[in-house]
């Protein structure tokens, strides 16, 4: 998810990679305008409330690190146990003794979570949570720059704070987010899609990252009040899958 506030309209020049540009050149009159108003009356939410790093449970240490823009920062719940780092980690807290910690902030791209990650504290993590890139999608950035900052963004997390495994959470369905009329969603929604399968692609050849889909359709009624972000029910969705792939290596 991301802070549409920092939305940039789709156009051909920055969006070459839309399989359908004589489309999209037809569209033009009718998406930019859209994407305008759709910042212009974006509900900027806050972050929750609630702690930002802890620990919970007994068992084996596993230590858990969830990364990326505002959904990972819970964006869309009033506060952190209610979000999917709250969620998941009571769940892993019935197995392990969990130490874990925020690093998100909403409108990151992924080269924003570079960046941030780069003046972060170090510190040696299990496991690492992934959700970013759709404010890449929403900025124009291309694929492969999109691909290759992706690529980036782990082999930092291997070398600064010793990541064991990774855990990518695929891009959402962006062409089902109720704040986004048509056609804009429908461009932005194919996309998102280019890019969740090129991550998909691009994970297949590392052995310490999982891709972790969120590929559920979206009731608009469990969404946030924005019509972009999560709501309570989404998240704990989102926190049972990302249990279920982490117990596959460390349970």
């Amino acid at each position: 998810m991301a802070d549409l506030s920092a939305f940039t309209p789709p156009s051909r020049r920055r969006m070459p990679e839309v399989p359908v540009p004589v489309l999209l050149a037809a569209l033009a009159p009718v998406i930019v305008p859209q994407a305008v108003m759709a910042r212009r009356f974006a509900r900027v939410m806050p972050e929750p409330a609630g702690p930002r790093a802890g620990r919970a449970g007994e068992g084996r240490p596993l230590k858990v690190l969830v990364a990326g823009d505002s959904s990972a920062a819970g964006v869309g719940v009033a506060w952190q146990d209610q979000a999917l780092t709250g969620r998941l980690v009571r769940r892993l807290a019935r197995r392990f003794d969990v130490s874990w910690r925020i690093e998100a902030r909403s409108g990151l791209t992924t080269a924003g979570l570079v960046e941030r990650l780069e003046g972060a504290r170090a510190e040696a993590f299990d496991a690492v949570v992934l959700g970013v890139g759709v404010n890449d999608v929403t900025r124009g950035v291309r694929r492969r720059d999109f691909l290759r900052r992706q690529a980036r963004l782990r082999t930092l997390l291997r070398a600064r704070f010793g990541a064991r495994r990774f855990y990518v959470t695929g891009l959402p369905p962006v062409g089902e987010f109720p704040l986004l009329p048509d056609p804009l969603r429908r461009v932005v929604g194919l996309q998102a899609a280019r890019f969740d399968r090129a991550l998909r692609g691009a994970l297949a050849g590392e052995e310490d990252a999982r891709r972790v889909p969120f590929d559920t359709g979206l009731d608009p009624a469990l969404m946030a009040a924005d019509g972009f972000h999560p709501g309570p029910a989404i998240y704990e969705t989102w926190a049972e899958r990302m249990e279920r792939a982490i117990l596959r290596d460390f349970g």
